[in-house]
């Protein structure tokens, strides 16, 4: 059944839209007015964000999750917003579209890259649990949240008023467990154990969002994530059950994530 937007459904849903957007707005001026600055960007073919946070006071910068084709847009809004990128991070080792990360470093001298020590890949920083990662006076904390491949790490602010859960936890939803290592029981251990443990009104900023979600909260998810809220033996039922289509990039992504997203770098 395809969806009809009739005309009276047409103003609620613009004013959602409106009030969504005015309010990722002010949640970023309040950030800001703490001395992080937050940008949220999609790239629409693999349906990606990524995540641009830097120091205000110093203007040191960090991109989580860096895509290949969005190369030139980041880099035009971090000399717009005057920062000094210092570190492109990735969540994992994706298999649906080529990290931006060596092509960033081809491009800022001085850039690092950073990936989990499980995932495999190569990076000038091996993160592992507990590792922080400094820029400015604001740092970001690894937590290790593995199952949708044994490399996926959750970025938390050391506020922990924000998470960055890669694709091991999405808004109502979570990352497949049917390839690259994935393993469910993992994955639900890893979201219960290293993300629904943070304060409920910590905002989760997931990899991916295939229905124009941008935020969600890890009390939200709790109550309303209709795989996660499930007994694990029913999560691993229901991930077992998925039957998806192979990411169409991934024998071309996984091989170049795995060099940093360029085979010269």
């Amino acid at each position: 059944m395809g969806l009809r937007l009739t005309a009276r459904g047409l103003k609620p849903a613009l004013l959602a839209l409106t009030r969504r957007s005015s309010g990722l707005r002010a949640y970023s001026a309040r950030m800001e007015s703490r001395g992080l600055l937050f940008r949220q960007l999609f790239e629409a073919e693999s349906s990606t964000y990524s995540y641009l946070l830097a120091d205000v006071g110093s203007g040191e910068a960090v991109l989580i999750d860096p895509v290949l084709e969005t190369v030139d847009r980041d880099l035009k809004l971090v000399e717009e917003l005057g920062l000094k990128l210092k570190v492109a991070v990735n969540t994992h080792c994706h298999a649906d579209h080529i990290t931006g990360t060596g092509l960033l470093k081809q491009r800022v001298f001085g850039l690092k890259s950073a990936i989990s020590v499980h995932s495999g890949a190569s990076a000038d920083i091996m993160l592992s649990e507990g590792d922080t990662i400094k820029f400015g006076q604001q740092s970001l904390t690894v937590r290790e949240t593995p199952g949708h491949t044994d490399g996926c790490v959750t970025f938390v602010t050391g506020d922990q008023t924000m998470a960055f859960t890669g694709d091991a936890l999405l808004i109502r939803g979570c990352g497949r467990t049917d390839f690259q290592q994935g393993c469910s029981k993992k994955l639900y251990e890893s979201v219960h154990q290293q993300i629904f443990t943070l304060p409920g009104h910590c905002l989760i900023y997931p990899a991916h969002d295939y229905k124009g979600q941008t935020v969600s909260s890890v009390d939200e998810e709790k109550k309303f994530n209709p795989r996660l809220t499930k007994s694990l033996q029913e999560f691993v039922k229901i991930m077992d059950n998925l039957n998806l289509p192979k990411p169409a990039k991934i024998d071309i992504a996984v091989p170049a994530n795995l060099v940093c997203g360029l085979h010269e770098v």
